[in-house]
């Protein structure tokens, strides 16, 4: 007699928690990467089932009707949620990766940190002439990579229907850097 192995379906219905019962999900860690910086750690959001549930449902409502190709997700976070707005929204997953991590073509791009410098990498055939893309990440702070990756999409001729983010820092520029972007996010910090 064979076993049947598969999970059991998961009920989908929709489920009665707040951005704010969101917010209370996410670890705040001071003086976490260095001193002065409050560190807001995800990872107790991904862990509870229903918070995840609802985080990825919420993304996927922002964009809900809307014609998308390509949902990009940026390393390392954004690979969490991006491939899930992608199911959602029947588009592609794509990643934006550090250097040497992609083994075929790629196109790159430099930009600045707050305290430094970085570089990431993109298919060059990931994203078509006129695709339209989603950008997924779990953070908007200072804008740079987000803004950077904005320019990698549109250099390979595509189209950045919108950037959507878990947590948005509103006391840092990201937003500012992004003008002109369709840019949402679930939960803001002010302070």
């Amino acid at each position: 007699m064979a076993t049947d192995h598969r999970p059991p379906t998961t009920d989908h219905r929709p489920l009665n928690i707040t951005m704010n019962e969101l917010k209370n999900m996410i670890r705040e860690v001071p003086d976490f990467p260095k001193p002065g910086i409050n560190f807001y750690d995800i990872t107790t959001l991904l862990k509870h089932p229903d918070g995840l549930r609802k985080t990825v449902d919420a993304l996927a409502a922002e964009y809900e009707g809307e014609k998308v190709d390509t949902v990009i997700g940026v390393e390392a976070r954004g690979f969490i949620f991006a491939p899930a707005l992608a199911y959602h929204l029947s588009a592609g997953f794509v990643p934006v990766r550090k250097p040497k991590k992609l083994p075929s073509e790629c196109v790159s791009i430099s930009y600045d940190l707050e305290y430094g410098q970085d570089t990431l990498e993109i298919h060059r055939d990931a994203v078509g002439n006129g695709h339209r893309v989603i950008i997924a990440d779990d953070l908007l702070a200072t804008g740079g990579t987000a803004k950077a990756v904005c320019n990698l999409v549109e250099g390979l001729g595509g189209t950045v229907v919108g950037l959507v983010f878990v947590v948005e820092l509103e006391f840092l520029p990201g937003r500012a850097k992004l003008e002109g972007y369709d840019v949402r996010s679930l939960i803001k910090y002010q302070s």
